[in-house]
């Protein structure tokens, strides 16, 4: 099995499909390197198409100790699966989880990014939703340490924003349960205690994306409620950054509506190999309403 070597020793597991120029993508809690199946074979087609596992997820190693599991760690393993390939840069596409994971990798890593696809980025990033956030996260992780990981996907598959998902693709909703009732309960219980607990808040982050000159797309469906006022927020303050809402989405869009989802990040990926994605116009950014102040 093909392994990158993070700087902290961790093996992260990797596929790639196709040439030319990268694409990574980078998958969100409840999925793994499968969930961007549909990304990867329509990506390939045109670009090297890169998606790998988490730590935590196997067959990528499952570190026993918190402290291997940060935000921090999430976005420097990107750059670690590109050092791995010898890749200097490449758009990178993340979801959730993943799109966080993306954002900070864009802080930490501007120069290493050709754009960033933030999709289904928000969740526990409301100030008033801060500390409820971080209570779940801590519930999500006890159970699954006493329930197993069968009988926490049996709950979380059913959630307010994953639900579209099962009205409109039965099939592609039981794939999903089957494959997250398969992750390591140990490695999904220390992400959500080392990485999603413990994240900023984007309502933190603004002096970051003020100074983010990388093209940015912010995605996410209609449905997925947390992360819709999160969106206007980066939107707002990333100048290199497009917003685009599908419609009667909730979280999982990628595998929710696939074609979609691949035809919205071609467009934009298109634009930036062009070299025609804008920076904000700076008379587009003022407090009047109508200019006539």
């Amino acid at each position: 099995m093909p392994y990158a070597i993070t700087d902290d020793g961790v093996k992260l597991y990797y596929e790639e499909t196709g040439s030319g120029t990268p694409v990574i993508f980078v998958h969100e809690f409840a999925g793994d390197q499968c969930s961007w199946e549909p990304q990867v074979r329509h990506f390939g087609r045109r670009y090297r198409a890169i998606a790998y596992n988490a730590r935590g997820y196997p067959p990528s190693d499952v570190p026993e100790a918190i402290s291997f599991y940060s935000q921090n760690r999430a976005a420097d393993d990107i750059a670690a699966v590109l050092d791995h390939l010898g890749i200097d840069r490449a758009h990178v596409v993340g979801l959730s989880m993943g799109g966080f994971a993306t954002l900070h990798f864009g802080f930490r890593h501007p120069a290493r990014a050709l754009s960033l696809t933030v999709a289904g980025c928000g969740y526990g990033a409301e100030p008033s939703q801060r500390e409820q956030f971080r209570a779940e996260a801590e519930t999500i992780a006890a159970f699954i340490k006493s329930q197993g990981m069968a009988a926490f996907a049996d709950k979380y598959a059913y959630g307010p924003t994953r639900v579209q998902l099962e009205n409109k693709d039965p099939r592609g909703f039981a794939e999903f349960k089957r494959l997250l009732a398969g992750h390591s309960a140990t490695g999904s219980a220390n992400t959500q205690l080392g990485c999603q607990r413990e994240r900023p808040s984007l309502y933190d982050l603004v002096d970051q994306m003020k100074a983010l000159t990388v093209p940015t797309l912010v995605l996410m469906g209609d449905e997925d409620w947390f992360c819709l006022t999160p969106g206007i927020l980066m939107k707002q303050n990333i100048p290199s950054a497009a917003l685009a809402v599908m419609p009667n989405c909730g979280h999982g869009i990628n595998v929710e509506e696939p074609d979609e989802f691949n035809s919205i990040v071609s467009d934009f990926l298109a634009q930036v190999d062009s070299g025609r994605w804008p920076t904000r116009d700076i008379r587009a950014v003022t407090t009047s309403i109508t200019g006539m102040r």
